[in-house]
């Protein structure tokens, strides 16, 4: 039964404690409702149902409801954290109800309301992250009916091959609420958002309802990422304006630049609204909104970030991706700039320059050595900064900053050296905050307990109320041995014992045998089987100053606790800047170490067209295999626009092809690159189509993928782009394959001028050359050894001489028979060919 056919057949025969329910439950249909009950969380109804799926919990029953039994799931309230990480990986949201009212006085069920809310893209809880990945909510808006239009879901079939093209069609804003980093673009066309989408990689995704791209941004972005539909009022550009200027308190958005941004502007209110309902609190921390502009970045799309292996290997593999390798970083903080960087590199020359010479200075000396120490001291204290600043920080949280603030003096006292102008940058904003560390170090005692619920988190001395009630605790021990002594003495009875336990409080216990012994003070408490249960005047006057005591220290603990969020609140911001200063501190640091420990080179950057690279090695090939890894040169410049590589599979092609690809996105993120030297000029775009995959569930072939790709490649690339082609019209027939490879890189060549580098079987091609001054043959060395071949991985100048596709087979276990039958044909094939007279290059046009 549906929770809203559940709702619909509310009856007097249903509970106080049902009605309850099902009215709360109706304002969150789309979540899973964890209802407080004692020391339990319960589940009801479909979402007892879908809860015993998801979380393997026993289904049982509580009522009846429209004469059917409720089903019924529970889990305990302690051990909520550990359901709660079960239930974001499952892409599941949870509204959390709590008990607010008190049971003593209730005359009906105990008032309940919903205090907390978790969805994949809004969680800030430490054990519910992961360190070194951003956790992004992103929204999105289509901007006009022509862009729906475009978009509906007719279109939407075709769209991989005829994107949408609308000026500024698309809005999208991204938040990372665990930091506060707040930005939005407009994007032109449906490729350009799947490819911000496919960057981003959002846990969680805010649209339309309706909205006519859905299905195909879930098959995009898998299953990793959670979609909610909100209504359309949530992005009407009036009211996303009040919600930012209100959230900035400001009178108009022009000082963020981006007071035009009509469609962004209506994702990024929406996206606000959203948190604001999640959080139920203020979002201090959230107080700036970024514009990133396409013209500032090297773009690259969906299949280019895939194939290039940036944060993940094609097979899954997060270990044999370029993070993997340029990732040394010392804090968990500046582990996720260095992604967001690696997914963003930039075309700004001078911030890039800026970059390389604050490498070359902490290199100086070996500056970063003295640096790294002290940054691996601190913690993740951008994420603790937003718990503070949502007032969810737990006593580890106020520790980890304590800690961290510590070091802070320390780090400054080896900044005061650099001269550089982007480190003195860094250095100036990362302050120092000893006022707030002696708040803290007063404050919190060391390794305090993981939740303020139970007391014992304040450090003594701190307050003198609270040390007064803690010492009437702590005195409480010794009343209770001395009392003992007494009642034994002035009784009689030897084995006469003063006892606690929560449900009964204090009192004397006296074996039954020697009851008709005790004192006539005594009063009876309890009767057990064997024992008789006593409390006396003073026994219990102790008892209500010491349970008293109680209960004023934890009430007065967590005042005191709660003053600390309210006491660093006007430090947020200067905390916030620090924390993203030492972030970007700790990539550079970590720019330097590796260019050291890996040895990789300062690129040059020109501002004419130019790749150039000398003794170039792939950055992740290098680091994974065992054999000592063949470094190879590359020139690309006005005259040499195409490089027609040819040779065996297995020869080295494609590392050759993506190793250009990232040298050049390294040195745009203002890294070291893997190299002799390197050179780079004007860069837009990076365009990759490498390998053979499917889109079944697409209805593509891997034929139309490859087609589908080239078509993007060829509608895009400009003269500024770097292109890597391989293996154009290996999935169709032989003549067809031949015609598309040679009429793409005709194109390239003499439409896009881009910077290609254009692997081929199909040595036809080889006679490019002839024809175009700007494509250059080379190929990858291998010699043969009788029945073997070995792979130089060298890369010669001019075109190859064979294939050595039947030698591959063989290598590859082929039987002996077939690679045999292979040759025969081979050579009957060749010979057929010469006699036929094959078409030759001057029959193509030009």
């Amino acid at each position: 039964m549906s929770t809203n056919t559940a709702a619909s057949k509310k009856t007097p025969k249903n509970t106080p404690m049902i009605e309850q329910y099902l009215k709360i439950k109706a304002e969150f249909p789309n979540m899973l409702l964890f209802y407080r009950m004692g020391d339990f969380y319960e589940l009801f109804f479909d979402d007892a149902k879908r809860a015993s799926q998801l979380l393997d919990l026993s289904l049982t029953a509580r009522g009846r409801s429209g004469g059917e039994p409720i089903p019924m799931a529970g889990l305990p309230y302690h051990a909520v954290d550990n359901y709660l990480i079960k239930l974001v990986k499952l892409n599941q949201s949870v509204a959390i109800c709590e008990q607010i009212g008190d049971p003593a006085t209730s005359k009906g069920p105990v008032e309940r309301k919903v205090v907390r809310i978790i969805t994949p893209g809004t969680i800030t809880e430490d054990n519910l992250l992961e360190d070194r990945k951003d956790n992004l909510l992103a929204a999105i808006f289509i901007a006009s009916e022509a862009s729906l239009n475009a978009v509906s879901t007719e279109a939407s079939e075709h769209l991989h091959t005829h994107p949408a093209i609308i000026e500024r069609a698309f809005g999208l804003a991204v938040l990372d609420l665990t930091s506060g980093h707040f930005t939005i673009s407009e994007l032109d066309s449906l490729e350009a958002l799947q490819s911000e989408l496919e960057r981003h990689r959002p846990s969680e995704l805010l649209l339309t309802e309706n909205n006519p791209i859905k299905a195909l941004l879930q098959q995009q972005l898998g299953k990793q990422t959670a979609f909610a539909e909100q209504p359309a009022w949530w992005f009407e550009e009036q009211s996303a304006r009040q919600c930012l200027n209100q959230q900035f308190a400001t009178q108009d958005l022009k000082g963020f630049g981006c007071d035009d941004y009509d469609t962004a502007l209506c994702a990024a209110g929406c996206l606000l609204q959203y948190v604001q309902n999640t959080q139920r609190t203020a979002l201090p921390h959230i107080h700036k909104l970024k514009v990133e502009q396409h013209e500032t970045a090297v773009i690259l799309d969906t299949v280019s970030r895939r194939n290039l292996e940036i944060d993940m290997a094609l097979n899954g593999n997060k270990e044999h991706s370029l993070m993997s390798v340029m990732d040394n970083t010392s804090t968990t903080m500046g582990s996720r700039l260095l992604g967001r960087w690696l997914n963003r590199p930039l075309r700004d020359h001078t911030q890039l320059k800026q970059r390389y010479q604050s490498i070359a200075q902490l290199q100086t000396d070996s500056q970063f050595e003295l640096i790294q120490p002290h940054l691996k001291q601190i913690g993740d204290i951008e994420r603790v900064l937003t718990r503070i600043a949502l007032r969810t920080a737990r006593p580890r949280d106020f520790e980890r900053l304590r800690n961290s603030l510590a070091v802070l003096p320390l780090l400054q006292s080896e900044l005061v050296n650099l001269n550089e102008p982007l480190l003195q940058q860094l250095s100036q904003l990362i302050a120092v905050f000893p006022e707030q560390h002696d708040l803290l170090k007063r404050a919190i005692i060391d390794n305090p307990p993981v939740l303020i619920r139970d007391g014992g988190v304040i450090a003594p001395g701190y307050n003198a109320e609270l040390d007064e009630l803690r010492n009437i605790q702590k005195n409480a021990n010794q009343f209770l041995i001395d009392l003992e002594s007494r009642e034994k003495e002035r009784s009689g009875i030897p084995t006469l014992k003063v006892n606690y336990n929560r449900v009964h409080g204090y009192f004397i216990e006296v074996s039954r045998a020697q009851s008709a012994n005790v004192p006539d003070n005594y009063q009876r408490k309890q009767t057990l089987k064997t024992n008789e249960r006593y409390i006396t005047p003073e026994l219990k006057a102790f008892e209500d100053k010491v349970l008293s005591a109680n209960e004023k220290a934890l009430s007065k603990e967590k005042a005191l606790y709660e003053a600390l969020f309210d006491t660093l609140a006007p430090h947020l911001r200067a905390l916030q800047m620090s924390a993203q200063a030492i972030c970007e501190l700790d990539v550079l640091s970590n720019f330097a170490e590796r260019a050291i420990s890996l040895q990789w080179c300062q690129p040059q950057l020109n501002s004419e067209p130019c790749l150039s690279i000398q003794q170039g090695r792939h950055p992740v090939v290098e680091k994974i295999q065992d054999s000592p890894f063949v470094a190879n040169d590359m020139l690309l410049d006005d005259s040499r626009r195409m490089l027609l590589i040819t040779g065996p599979n297995m020869g080295g092609k494609s590392t050759y092809m993506r190793q250009a690809a990232l040298l050049t996105l390294m040195a745009h993120i203002g890294s070291y690159v893997p190299a002799k030297s390197a050179s780079f000029g004007p860069v837009d775009r990076i365009f990759t189509r490498i390998g053979a995959s499917d889109d079944l569930a697409g209805g593509r072939s891997t034929f139309m993928v490859e087609m589908t790709e080239t078509a993007n490649i060829l509608h895009n690339a400009t003269k500024q782009s770097l292109v890597l082609m391989d293996e154009i019209g290996r999935g169709t027939s032989t003549y067809d394959g031949l015609s598309l490879a040679y009429a793409s890189a005709h194109y390239l060549a003499k439409t896009c001028q881009a910077f290609t580098l254009f692997a081929t079987h199909y040595f036809e091609l080889t006679q490019l050359p002839e024809n175009f001054a700007q494509i250059v043959n080379v190929h990858m060395d291998a010699i043969e050894h009788g029945e073997k071949i070995v792979f130089l991985h060298k890369v010669q100048e001019g075109s190859a001489s064979q294939s050595y596709g039947i030698q591959v087979a063989a290598l590859a276990g082929v039987p002996q028979t077939v690679i045999s039958m292979a040759k025969a044909k081979l050579i009957s094939l060749e010979k057929n060919a010469q006699q036929n007279n094959p078409t030759q290059e001057k029959d193509i046009p030009s």
